[in-house]
């Protein structure tokens, strides 16, 4: 049975989710078989061109035209964030089955209201944190679903790039507030924050530090210069609703480092760690191993591990277009069985909160104060 698919944007991310689709109707055991119907995107030339590549059946300029496609089932909108609140409504209103790139939204109203135009309408809705399907960091989750590691104690996560490290670097709409929200905060922090909670569980408290290194950039054709009027880079305290406390962090300034998602979690019977660039490995820690005790790599490439029954034998190591498969498989899944992709996955529910947990952090930026996370 097939389940016809509409991507909004051509671009990084419309090409990241294209392959992923492409690649569950190909390579898994899924139910339903997504078709690329049509994408939409502004530039003709570069939308006809990605869209070619892909195999997309036709082009429209108006993504308004895409959500009346009557061929159109799932609506899959990669578009920059301050254009995800309209089209996934419409959609929504439209009977469409939803996925949307993170974050949901600009704004914590946006997000919600986003979440509960889903909720009122039953459609299957997913925000697409890929990072949730990392086959390592699947078993990180199954291994603290279990107990293993016992009271837990702390986490760490911290999401470093280098690529607005040079001062000269020219601004984008990722550096204006009324098109990105935030900035690392949102950018990069909406992934830390989202994978605390699904590791760990809901914050109750924050208490953060947002800051602006570089306030102006050159525009794009060098000709000016513009302000920047979000966040470089942020740090927060976390106090976690079970007991547990983290530090968390982002930035777009990290010298060093392109692209480096590193979480760690300490519990009164052992440890994990994880290392994006590493993406195949998870570290594992077990105060039982006494004497012998020490973090050991797990290469999580076996057969019996998540998701690896789609690929190839063990040590065959995946890379991070893979994610992208298994969440929109997950959600193709959960679509034949007509019901919520949660836990798993993250909802538009999720969406919002880490909406409000990231509203938090700035505001106490500003104040200096922890802040309750109430949603």
């Amino acid at each position: 049975m097939g389940l016809g698919v509409g991507v909004i944007g051509y671009g990084f991310m419309g090409r990241a989710h294209s392959l992923g689709w492409r690649n569950v109707a190909e390579l898994t055991d899924s139910p339903l078989t997504p078709s690329l119907v049509a994408m939409s995107g502004r530039n003709v030339e570069a939308l006809r061109a990605v869209a070619s590549r892909f195999g997309y059946r036709r082009t429209y300029t108006d993504f308004r035209e895409l959500v009346r496609d009557p061929e159109v089932q799932v609506v899959d909108n990669t578009a920059p964030n301050y254009l995800h609140r309209e089209p996934i409504v419409e959609a929504i209103e439209a009977g469409k089955h939803v996925v949307c790139e993170k974050p949901l939204a600009n704004t914590v109203e946006d997000a919600y209201e986003m979440y509960k135009a889903a909720k009122r309408a039953g459609t299957i809705h997913m925000l697409a944190h890929n990072y949730r399907f990392v086959p390592a960091i699947v078993l990180a989750k199954q291994i603290l679903s279990k107990g293993s590691l016992g009271k837990i104690y702390h986490f760490r996560g911290l999401y470093l790039q280098q690529w607005l490290s040079d001062p000269k670097a020219p601004i984008s709409w990722r550096l204006k507030r009324e098109l990105a929200g935030y900035g690392a905060l949102g950018d990069l922090g909406s992934h830390v924050i989202d994978l605390a909670r699904y590791l760990i569980g809901e914050m109750s408290e924050v208490k953060g530090h947002l800051e602006t290194f570089v306030r102006r950039r050159p525009s794009p054709q060098g000709l000016n210069e513009e302000e920047v009027t979000v966040d470089d880079s942020f740090q927060a305290l976390v106090k976690f609703e079970n007991g547990a406390s983290g530090v968390i962090e982002a930035s777009r300034m990290a010298t060093g480092h392109d692209n480096f998602l590193s979480l760690e979690v300490n519990g009164s019977e052992g440890a994990l760690r994880f290392n994006l660039e590493r993406l195949n490995e998870l570290e594992v820690y077990y105060t039982s191993d006494g004497e012998t005790r020490g973090f050991r790599t797990v290469l999580a490439t076996q057969s019996t591990h998540p998701y690896m029954r789609f690929w190839w034998p063990p040590g065959h190591v995946l890379g991070w277009e893979h994610t992208f498969t298994h969440e929109l498989y997950h959600f193709t899944l959960r679509v034949s069985e007509d019901r919520s992709v949660g836990p798993e996955a993250a909802t538009f529910e999720d969406g919002w909160r880490t909406a409000v947990v990231m509203d938090k952090i700035a505001k106490s930026s500003e104040t200096g104060k922890w802040e309750s996370v109430t949603t």
